[in-house]
């Protein structure tokens, strides 16, 4: 259970390291959004297989670690992030495990949260949103986190078997 700690950990301090190099303004964004937390989400969970409980537990405190760290909105990410653990493990537990079946994974859950985002910006009425914002969002923040999902998912193949609990079907 360490590795994945360290991954969760490691992916959650370069959020906030890489945003600070990468403009985050709307109609400013480059093609380098930092989503490494959640792409981390994706990639861990193969760890957790036999421990569900302690992967939601987990990413719930991950969640509010989040939210203390970069957003001030006490149990927003924290429920965001439960509800990608339940997306992830109903994609882990439905689709054959491959390298290219992880980079669709990380895709639809970095869709998924930014969905949810828009939505609650939609009804709370937060800042005007469309969905060509939307779409202009998610375009620009798939580039990093499928390369930051690739070479996580090959740092965990390169690991001892005794530290891996992946099988993933190349």
């Amino acid at each position: 259970m360490v590795v994945p700690v360290i991954i969760l950990v490691v992916s959650l301090f370069l959020d906030g390291i890489l945003s600070n190099f990468f403009p985050y303004v709307v109609g400013n964004l480059s093609l380098f959004t930092p989503m490494f937390t959640i792409v981390s989400l994706v990639v861990v969970y193969p760890f957790f297989i036999k421990k569900i409980k302690f992967y939601f537990i987990s990413c719930f405190i991950l969640g509010i670690v989040y939210d203390f760290m970069y957003t001030n909105l006490l149990f927003y990410n924290a429920i965001f992030f439960l509800g990608l653990a339940v997306i992830i493990m109903f994609l882990y537990r439905n689709i054959r495990l491959t390298w290219i079946s992880i980079l669709l994974f990380i895709s639809l859950t970095i869709v998924s949260y930014e969905c949810m985002n828009a939505i609650i910006i939609l009804i709370f009425q937060l800042v005007p949103m469309t969905f060509y914002r939307l779409l202009y969002k998610i375009l620009h923040s798939l580039l990093l986190n499928l390369l930051y999902g690739e070479v996580l998912y090959f740092v965990i193949r390169l690991l001892p078997k005794k530290y891996k609990r992946i099988s993933i079907n190349s």
